[in-house]
């Protein structure tokens, strides 16, 4: 009996702890988000800045050289007119992108 108990208990616990799917997902937004694709197409990594609906720049992510990634922009709702800057990680130069209208997903290259 004490032997089945044993099997029993052992059974039970290396099922629960067995593996578990997890889904990871990066990509594009969901519809309730707000979203940022930022292409860089300079030699060197640039850090994007977003002001504008109340407020002053907010840093959003620094965006490596010659890649694109896509950038949550919380805090800022869909039809927000906004300032998107990038500056380069060096700061000799800075780009810069006047009145944009922020949709669920706006794609904006530098230069």
């Amino acid at each position: 009996m004490l032997r089945i108990l044993t099997a029993v208990v052992f059974a039970v616990t290396v099922a629960g702890c067995g593996p578990r799917q997890v889904q990871i997902e990066t990509g594009a937004p969901t519809s309730s988000e707000v979203a940022l694709r930022v292409t860089n197409n300079l030699s060197q990594a640039v850090n994007v800045y977003v002001s504008g609906g109340g407020t002053t720049d907010v840093f959003v992510k620094q965006v490596g050289a010659s890649s694109s990634e896509w950038v949550p922009l919380q805090g800022f709702s869909v039809g927000t007119i906004v300032t998107l800057r990038a500056r380069t990680v060096d700061g000799a130069r800075t780009y810069r992108k006047d009145n944009v209208v922020l949709e669920n997903m706006y794609e904006w290259r530098v230069p």
